[in-house]
């Protein structure tokens, strides 16, 4: 039970991969957690440990509705809120267009309002995606995309972008006081098996001893960033005093290919499952890096776990997760 005279932090969506690790690392600052989820892509088994806090409590609920009376109610006690609340994945943000664009527009209204309100500050999780395909690399935060607003993610790219837009003038007419964070590819443990991001699809299917699929032929580059580093980046965020109206990315610098991932995973894991191409998905970036010269400066943050050492420990994860879940074959 939350202590009824605690200040209170609202993480919107953290049942999700990088939410529940934030919601871990606040609780270990000595922060009260309120977590917000409608388990639509988020996981109940990511809290677990979190519940027996008397700092914890979790409210299933999703932001595209009014908020419940549950958080409501405790308006004058929120001094921090991060909107995390969307699924982040290509597969499930297109499985269900109409309410990823809902939970980025009305969601993120409904959360700036409870902010507004509370005179709490405000942290909206936007990403990468809003730059698109890009012409310009590596992405710099005054680069404005090339984003195909008619195409089968532009629920997600657009919706957030949207999402900024409201943020950004919620901050200049003096309503909120917000916090953008573009965030990057990120992974690491907690991410669902089925989320259908490269990282989890080539462990899984490489643990797994099923065929590794690879989209295109392999070259489109990304970065990826270890979730710890992430959530240290979006706490120092949150806590910055210097950001103004500007959005901040997040995200390592590192570029490597998808072949030189898959690489990296076959290395780790043993694999010699075959491998199988498949054409590339409509809108899929071919160049994917961020400039985090903004988050260095302003922030001091850079990420510090490095690619090897981040997927061992994902791998790790992974083949418990999988050996859970994979029924055993009881001998005849």
């Amino acid at each position: 039970m939350l202590n009824p005279q605690s200040d209170l932090i609202l993480v919107a969506g953290g049942a999700g991969f990088i939410g529940s690790h934030l919601c871990r690392a606040l609780l270990d600052q000595g922060h009260s957690v309120v977590c917000l989820d409608n388990l639509q892509t988020g996981r109940a088994q990511n809290l677990e440990g979190l519940s027996s806090d008397p700092r914890f409590e979790f409210i299933e609920a999703d932001v595209v509705a009014p908020l419940p009376a549950s958080v409501t109610e405790r308006t004058a006690r929120f001094r921090r809120i991060y909107n995390l609340a969307c699924a982040a994945s290509p597969p499930q943000y297109q499985a269900d267009p109409e309410h990823t664009m809902l939970t980025n527009v009305v969601g993120s209204h409904h959360l700036l309002r409870l902010a507004e309100a509370s005179s709490a500050r405000f942290l909206l999780s936007s990403t990468s995606e809003v730059y698109g395909d890009p012409e310009v690399h590596p992405q710099r935060e005054g680069y404005r995309g090339w984003v195909n607003c008619t195409g089968p993610r532009a629920c997600y790219d657009e919706g957030k972008r949207a999402a900024e837009a409201m943020a950004f003038d919620y901050a200049r007419l003096g309503r909120a006081e917000v916090r953008v964070a573009r965030i990057f590819n990120t992974y690491g443990p907690q991410m669902h098996p089925d989320d259908g991001r490269v990282v989890s699809n080539l462990i899984c299917q490489a643990l797994s001893g099923r065929e590794i699929t690879i989209y295109g032929d392999g070259s489109q580059t990304r970065s990826f960033c270890y979730v710890s580093d992430m959530v240290d980046g979006l706490m120092r965020l949150m806590e910055s005093e210097t950001v103004g109206l500007d959005p901040v990315n997040l995200g390592n610098p590192v570029e490597l290919t998808v072949s030189e991932l898959l690489a990296e995973v076959l290395d780790l894991t043993g694999s010699r499952a075959p491998i199988v191409h498949m054409p590339l998905p409509i809108d899929d970036p071919r160049r994917r890096r961020p400039d985090i010269d903004r988050a260095t400066a302003l922030l001091g943050w850079q990420p510090r776990v490095g690619l090897r050492d981040g997927l061992e420990r994902t791998c790790a994860w992974f083949a418990r997760e999988l050996a859970e879940t994979t029924p055993q074959r009881v001998p005849a």
